[in-house]
């Protein structure tokens, strides 16, 4: 009995959070397109230009553009679509 306890602790504390965390992560990759400003894993900062099935590809300066996996997007920065006040 006490096994069970201990696994079932170590769910709610450890694998629920990491599962809630990495199902919000997916939805704001479903939810990027072209023109949102977003940080790479490795600390690049881009805007979207074209979104393909696999991957983003990001202006990271005038004449620079680069190619990236979807899952190395960490954070968005700016949204196109978001009201101006």
């Amino acid at each position: 009995m006490p096994i069970i306890l201990l696994f079932a602790a170590m769910y709610f504390l450890m694998i629920a959070p990491q599962r809630k965390k990495q199902k919000a992560h997916d939805k704001m990759l479903t939810e990027l397109k072209t023109g949102d400003e977003v940080v790479t894993n490795g600390g690049i900062f881009g805007q979207i230009t074209n979104v393909k099935d696999d991957r983003f590809v990001l202006r990271v300066s005038d004449n620079t553009k680069i190619e990236v996996g979807k899952s190395f997007i960490s954070t968005v920065l700016n949204k196109t679509d978001a009201v101006k006040k």
